[in-house]
């Protein structure tokens, strides 16, 4: 079945890469290995990434955060990825004050706070994946995409996939949760609810078999893995 990969990159490193050994991830290889897994006659034809660009004023390592983020990027562009930006928004903010986990969060007692958002990405995989979805009808039957794949876990991608299930039920739709094994998470039932199919986890042993290279060759200099990755 061929198959097109939509992955949510802020969901996917910080539900599945943060505070691992593994963030030098061969995505494209990955998605292959568990497309297979789900179906041996799964084929990946196409992986889009949807991205912001670090704030290196706001990133825990500074510069070296962007210049990784933008290694990664490079490396998975390298690989045929398709990469769409969004962009951060940052805005001061109310929010209620943490006393403790005991008191309720109140209304009537906030802060002022810096707030970080993240802007664009769900509408921007959304909308690619509904376009994509829209222009099978003019192909010929090989070439056509026959399953979408979701990578990411946010279930504000819910009204894509019941848009998606309800206008082309010809396509077969997948969902693969960025969640490590071992860390305890409850499935987003309304992913699920218009899925034919989910990934619950994504192991250690996957993600230590599908790793980069540690320099990855590009028309370029080649993608270095950062040193402290």
């Amino acid at each position: 079945m061929r198959t097109a990969c939509f992955v949510d990159g802020y969901n996917l490193f910080y539900g599945l890469l943060a505070g691992t050994e593994y963030k030098w991830l061969d995505l494209p290889s990955l998605l292959a290995h568990i497309l297979r897994v789900e179906h041996p006659e799964n084929t990946l034809i196409s992986v889009s990434f949807f991205t912001s660009g670090v704030k290196p004023s706001l990133a825990s390592r500074g510069n070296l955060s962007k210049e990784a983020q933008d290694s990664y990027l490079r490396a998975l562009i390298a690989r045929g990825v398709s990469v769409t930006y969004g962009r951060h928004q940052l805005e001061p903010g109310k929010a209620p004050r943490f006393i403790d986990k005991k008191t309720p969060a109140s209304r009537l007692d906030q802060v002022d706070i810096w707030k970080l958002e993240e802007k664009e990405t769900d509408v921007h995989i959304a909308i690619s994946m509904y376009r994509l979805a829209a222009r099978q009808a003019g192909l010929k039957p090989q070439e056509r995409i026959q399953q979408l794949v979701l990578v990411s876990a946010d279930t504000d991608m819910t009204p894509a996939l019941q848009a998606l299930r309800e206008d082309f039920p010809e396509l077969q739709i997948g969902v693969i949760l960025p969640h490590r094994e071992g860390i305890k998470r409850a499935p987003p039932g309304s992913l699920k609810a218009h899925s034919h199919w989910m990934r619950h986890v994504v192991t250690v042993e996957e993600l230590a078999r599908h790793q980069f290279p540690t320099r990855v060759p590009t028309l370029k200099k080649p993608a270095i893995k950062p040193e402290y990755w």
